[in-house]
């Protein structure tokens, strides 16, 4: 599979410092910054530092070192924000959006963090 990562995205312009944005955690691959427009009251977004565009392209491609620091700031901002259950947080909700039919707007892989209050099914039935 071949993907075509665009070095001009608005995530990869952040990571070089073009754009500014609300740092909630940074690694030595990743960074997590609160979306602009928040549908939840947390409401955070976490990338990796790589030219990944979805999912399944980081999982392929991406090194060992990539992947579990990316698994890990995924789990610690969690715990930053206060939303896991284990400790009382009440949970959250984790939302990758991949390509055309997954409705993705920014072609960098990115996972969005929700929660702060009940969310509601995210598919009806």
């Amino acid at each position: 599979m071949t993907y075509a990562y665009d070095p001009q995205n608005v995530f990869a312009r952040i990571l070089r410092g073009e754009i500014p944005c609300r740092k909630v955690l940074e690694t030595d691959h990743s960074l997590a910054f609160e979306d602009i427009r928040p549908q939840a009251p947390h409401h955070v977004l976490v990338i990796p530092k790589g030219p990944y565009v979805t999912f399944d392209h980081f999982a392929a491609e991406a090194s060992a070192a990539e992947q579990a620091d990316y698994v890990r700031a995924i789990g610690q901002v969690c715990a930053v924000l206060g939303l896991c259950p284990g400790d009382a947080g009440g949970g959250y909700r984790l939302i990758a959006n991949s390509g055309d039919a997954g409705v993705q707007e920014v072609p960098h892989l990115h996972v969005h963090i929700l929660g702060g209050r009940v969310l509601g099914r995210m598919l009806p039935g």
